[in-house]
Parts: C-alpha cells; sequence; structure tokens
C-alpha cells in the first residue's frame, strides 16, 4: 500500500515510474495486500555483459546523467502538490537511520568490529545541519532504476524503505553503490558502471550539485554513513547465511560475504577522516 501511494502520488511529477493502475487490500482476492503497475519496456542493468551489450560509449554517459538528473527531480518533488507530504517525519531522518541500523547492527553481529561502533559515535556527533526534508528513495542507485535503449532513465523502482529526510543521503549512498571506469573499488561489488563511457563518482557529484543548486561540502559524512550502513545490513545477510538460510554450508564459503562487511566498515571510518 505505501509503495502505490509513492509511485501513484509520483505520476504527478517528473520522476519516471511505473503506470500505478490499482491497490487492492482485500485478502479475499490474493491472499495478501497487492498492486498493479504497468508495463515500462526497459533495462536493467546489473553486470558488465549485459550493460555493453545494451549501451553504446554515448548510452552510458547518458545514462549516468540521467540518473543524477533523475535523483535531482526525486529530491525537487513539491511533496504537498503530489500528495506525500505525510509520508514520513520531517525532521531526525539521520539520527533514525543511526539509531535503526545500529539496533540491526548489535541484534544481529557474529563478532565484535570496533570501527562500527567508532564510526556510528562520530556520525552521531557531527550530523550537518539541513534544509526542508524531501523525498528520499533510500537504495537508489543504476539496477534499481530501468534505463531505455538510449541509456536514459525510464523508471525507478524498489519504493519501499522510501521516506522522507535528508536528500543527500541518496547522494552519498549512490557514491558507495557506483563504480566508474577509473574509480577505486567500493565496498559493493556491482560491475555494471565500471565499463568505458560511464561518469566516474566525482562527476556524478558535481552534476549533481549543478542541476541541484545543493551544497555537497559534507558529502564525505554521507558516503561515510551509506558505507556504514552497507556494512550493517551485509552483516545481517551473512548472519542469516551462516544460520542457515542458504542450507548448510561450510563458513569458508561465506567468508566473502564477512569481507565485504569489513570493508565497508573500513571505508566508512576512512571516508570521515575526509571531514
Amino acid at each position: 500500500g505505501r509503495e502505490h501511494k509513492i509511485i501513484s502520488g509520483l505520476q504527478r511529477s517528473a520522476v519516471p515510474v511505473a503506470p500505478a493502475l490499482g491497490f487492492c487490500d482485500d485478502e479475499a482476492v490474493n491472499d495478501a495486500p497487492f498492486y498493479v503497475m504497468g508495463f515500462v519496456d526497459g533495462h536493467v542493468l546489473r553486470d558488465r555483459a549485459s550493460t555493453e551489450a545494451i549501451l553504446d560509449l554515448a548510452g552510458r554517459r547518458r545514462a549516468s546523467e540521467s540518473i543524477v538528473d533523475t535523483m535531482a527531480a526525486i529530491h525537487a518533488v513539491d511533496l504537498e502538490a503530489v500528495g506525500l507530504a505525510d509520508l514520513g517525519k520531517h525532521e531526525g531522518y539521520i539520527a533514525r537511520q543511526l539509531k535503526r541500523w545500529y539496533g540491526q547492527w548489535n541484534a544481529q553481529k557474529t563478532r565484535e568490529l570496533p570501527a562500527v561502533g567508532e564510526v556510528h559515535e562520530e556520525l552521531s556527533r557531527r550530523i550537518p545541519e539541513r534544509g526542508p526534508a524531501t523525498i528520499v528513495h533510500g537504495d537508489y542507485r543504476l539496477d534499481n532504476c530501468m534505463v531505455g535503449d538510449d541509456g536514459r532513465v525510464v523508471a525507478v523502482l524498489d519504493w519501499e524503505i522510501c521516506t522522507l529526510g535528508d536528500p543527500m543521503a541518496d547522494v552519498g549512498l549512490l557514491q558507495v553503490y557506483w563504480t566508474g571506469p577509473n574509480d577505486a573499488a567500493s565496498a559493493w561489488t556491482g560491475s555494471a558502471t565500471a565499463t568505458p563511457g560511464f561518469l566516474d563518482r566525482a562527476d556524478l557529484a558535481v552534476r549533481y550539485a549543478e542541476v541541484s543548486g545543493r551544497d555537497l561540502s559534507q558529502l564525505p559524512f554521507y558516503v561515510s554513513l551509506a558505507y556504514w550502513k552497507l556494512a550493517c545490513i551485509l552483516e545481517g545477510v551473512y548472519a542469516r547465511y551462516l544460520g542457515g538460510a542458504l542450507g548448510q554450508r561450510d563458513p569458508s564459503e561465506l567468508e566473502p560475504f564477512k569481507q565485504q562487511v569489513e570493508g565497508a566498515a573500513a571505508m566508512a571510518l576512512a571516508t570521515l577522516e575526509q571531514l
């Protein structure tokens, strides 16, 4: 119901979303509430091989620019005009994120990792001042969007954790999920944007500043937050796998997940030093 409300509202904005066709909360129909959205013809880019097959060099640059421009459009939505002013609290977004994910970490951690606590303490102490709340997608990245044959974003997907808050959280998260052709490796293993023709992280930040008019001087805070949040999320995945969610596995098979958590925590700590 929440996701249907969001994409229904965004039909009346500049943000490309799949058409919201209907919502039903009568569980007699389908055993659970559900909504129906219209088909969107496009591509989800998740790996280098498929990306190279779908987009040429110009298309990859266009996709880089379009994902930034679309993010800026999300953050520019008039909440009252689209009926989403009541989607969430307008204050305290970063503090709530820190509380929520640190609680998740402490509930699911499989070992002590001091960097997670250190970053939590520093981020809590340094929360930046911000302007009015905007829509925050919460998981904004290339493979949560669909692009057309020319590379332009034709639909933003996966709105289930969308709320109101600080738009810079989306900017920081995209920096973590994106590895351009000339970027150092991220703690996230996606490879699609490493294909020649895509912009690098710094170029994305410059374009966002130009399109949105926002001050990015505190960007390292939000990048550190994104790495820290990723560490907390991945630890939960690792814990479930250790608990048998994939069936009984030799713990050594799960070592890459463990290393990814540790890498994300280390990147969060290192990024804080840029402030």
